[in-house]
């Protein structure tokens, strides 16, 4: 069964390892560039644990989790953007996957706490 936030978020977490490595080789950023790496490899993790969740809260508590760093992600793309450390185009095309991966995870979230609460 194919399963698109564990693949989005997957794929998202190779781009932010790649970008990491960028930031810490070519623009020689080492501190906003390692929470980059924290929050957005975090998003998948997290998922990847969900599937496995021992009940429907707990499955909740980590999509909730995951997309708290997703969020969080997006606020650090954002700052390393701005300080200059990722040009606009680089920013343009991860920007749009973090929030494509939040708008996931809202909607993952949204749904589970329905169907909880009937």
């Amino acid at each position: 069964m194919d399963n698109i936030i564990r693949n989005k978020s997957y794929a998202f977490a190779i781009r932010i390892v790649n970008a990491y490595k960028f930031l810490t080789n070519d623009q020689h950023e080492y501190i906003l560039s390692k929470q980059l790496l924290r929050s957005g490899t975090a998003v998948g993790a997290l998922v990847a644990e969900a599937e496995h969740a021992q009940s429907d809260a707990d499955f909740l508590n980590k999509m909730n989790v995951a997309l708290k760093e997703a969020n969080e992600t997006v606020y650090w793309l954002s700052l390393l953007k701005d300080t200059g450390y990722l040009q606009e185009n680089s920013y343009q095309s991860i920007a749009a996957d973090s929030k494509e991966l939040v708008a996931i995870l809202v909607s993952i979230v949204k749904s589970t706490r329905t169907r909880l609460n009937k």
